[in-house]
This record gives structure tokens, sequence and C-alpha cells, in this order.
């Protein structure tokens, strides 16, 4: 639950320096401006659509893949509601990179309890299983859909958009190999 909370209070940092979401975040937020809902909210409908896909692909979801669902919206409302706008450019950029760290370090809390992907990572392992597209495609694939839908609908893609999608991989495998150690050296 810890590393979710993280991954959903770092997403709401990149809302909130309003310099471009993650590719999934911007279909929320273009999701929600086109309902009138707020963007937690498009998210977990959307993460619940995206599990209803996984029936025809016979993925199996874990607790923690209705988990993933159910509580990175709420968290992204909450951080939304208690933060302020930056005030400046650099504040906005420093928030940025801070909601990457964040989201790098729930993603490596989450990843490590092995209770279930999350419904993005399933939909891959999914499609993947059953096309046998190589998962950088599939993951590629999805990833842009999702971020053109999104923008098409009114979702904000920016610069940190960019950055998110280059930086967020790097950050989660250095996250990961940090933990791997800590544990070794608690061994």
């Amino acid at each position: 639950m810890a590393g979710l909370v993280l991954f959903g209070i770092g997403e709401g940092l990149l809302v909130n320096a309003n310099l471009g979401n993650s590719p999934w975040t911007v279909l929320a937020q273009g999701a929600a401006r086109q309902t009138g809902v707020d963007i937690g909210t498009a998210t977990i409908v959307i993460s619940l659509l995206i599990l209803l896909a996984w029936i025809p692909l016979r993925q199996r979801p874990g607790l923690g893949s209705f988990a993933n669902a159910l509580v990175l919206g709420p968290v992204i409302d909450l951080t939304l509601v208690v933060l302020d706008e930056p005030a400046s450019l650099v504040a906005r950029w420093l928030e940025v990179a801070l909601g990457i760290g964040i989201v790098a370090i729930g993603s490596a809390l989450y990843l490590t309890t092995f209770l279930g992907p999350g419904p993005r990572d399933g939909l891959m392992t999914g499609l993947h299983r059953r096309t046998g597209v190589p998962i950088p495609v599939v993951r590629g694939s999805i990833e842009l859909t999702a971020l053109l839908v999104g923008w098409l609908l009114g979702g904000t893609f920016g610069p940190s958009t960019i950055a998110f999608a280059l930086l967020v991989g790097p950050a989660v495998g250095l996250t990961l190999s940090l933990s791997a150690r800590g544990r070794t050296a608690e061994i």
C-alpha cells in the first residue's frame, strides 16, 4: 500500500506542476475534463475498464491489481487538494523531478510485493502473451495510444511527459537495484 500511495503522490505532483502528465494520467485528465469527474475518479474507471480487458486475454489479477486500480486515483486527488500551484517555473520543474522520483520509489515498493500486476502492466503482458508481439512494442503502443487519446480529450501533454517517459524506467531500475542491495545487506 505504501508503494501505491507513493505512486499516487508522484502522479499528483506531476499533475500539479502543470508541465505535462505521465501518459496514462494524460488520458485520465482528458477523460475527466470531458466527463466532469475528477482526475482520480477517471483514473479508477480507466483502471477498472483495463481490468475488464484482461478477461479475453485470460490475464489473472491479484490483490495488488485491484489495490492499484482503487488506490491511485484517490491519492492523486488528495495530493492535488493539499498542494498549492508552484509559484515559479523552477519550482514546477522541481515538483516534476520529485514526482518522477516518488513514482520510481513507489513502483519499486509495489513491484517487490508480487501481489499481482497493475492494470496497465497486466494488459501489456496479456497482449504480449496472446499476440507474440515483443513487450517493448506492446508497451510502447499502449502508452502512445493512452497519450494520444488523452491529449485529444484535453489532457496535459508537455515537456514533463517526455521527461517522465525517458526517466521513469531508469529511476525504477535504480530504486529496484538499491532495494535489492538493502535486502541483501540485511541477510
